[in-house]
């Protein structure tokens, strides 16, 4: 009986573990984020000169232009007290709530008003800890009041459209729909960064800070989240006709 021909290494090659690229991608991306926010965290509440003093020639540039414009301001202040305003995101997000809810995704539902719950929570306790002043004007345009690090609007336009695409994704919305919402989303976010500034109620690294905190909590919730719905799936295999024994 002839001996069997020897294994050539291509005819049975090793098992490869799952492609996990996608997943390690995701998590530099969303380390890079988070630490880049922590890095201008600290950058101003040490109150970095050079920081600093790029805040200072941006808001003098923008509030020269502003006085001169008053129809431009009321613009910007219909944009920032309306459109843009974090009632009016939150809002939003209450209503996706209620729709997750009412569809029985009771989870998502919890998980994406928690979310928005812990960012308000996140954002005050930073302009707390920070305390950093808004700009002074002899001749202001706009009010506001708290402590300007970080800008409580950046962050919550962020936080709420972030969560809302997110949502979409989830429930598999076709490209174009996700594409319009990705686009309304990042112009918010833009939008309502120099609607702040422009009124000279913030600085231009608050509503840089702001915006970075947001991206990197919709990150660091959308991940939870996945592992959650990860770990728990496998139980719920496990209860269905097949693993019961029923």
């Amino acid at each position: 009986m002839p001996s069997p021909l020897p294994r050539s290494p291509n005819r049975s090659p090793l098992p490869r573990s799952p492609d996990r690229s996608p997943r390690t991608a995701a998590a530099r991306w969303t380390g890079a984020v988070v630490a880049a926010s922590v890095v201008l965290l600290v950058l101003v509440a040490a109150r970095w000169s050079p920081l600093m003093s790029l805040d200072r020639t941006v808001a003098d540039a923008l509030h020269r232009h502003a006085v001169t414009d008053p129809r431009l301001v009321q613009v910007n202040r219909v944009l920032t007290d309306w459109v843009w305003d974090p009632w009016t995101m939150r809002a939003l997000i209450a209503m996706a709530v209620v729709a997750l809810w009412w569809r029985g995704d009771r989870t998502l539902a919890l998980w994406v008003a928690a979310t928005s719950l812990l960012t308000s929570l996140l954002q005050q306790g930073l302009k707390a800890a920070v305390d950093r002043e808004r700009p002074r004007w002899p001749d202001p345009v706009d009010a506001a009041h708290y402590a300007a690090f970080p800008s409580g609007h950046a962050m919550t336009a962020v936080v709420s459209c972030g969560l809302l695409v997110w949502v979409l994704r989830l429930y598999g919305a076709g490209p174009g729909a996700r594409g319009a919402a990705l686009a309304v989303a990042v112009v918010s976010a833009v939008g309502v960064a120099v609607t702040r500034v422009y009124l000279g109620v913030h600085w231009l690294t608050d509503v840089v800070g702001g915006a970075l905190l947001g991206v990197a909590v919709v990150a660091l919730s959308t991940a939870g989240y996945a592992r959650y719905a990860a770990a728990r799936a496998p139980a719920e295999e496990g209860t269905g006709p097949r693993g019961s024994g029923t």
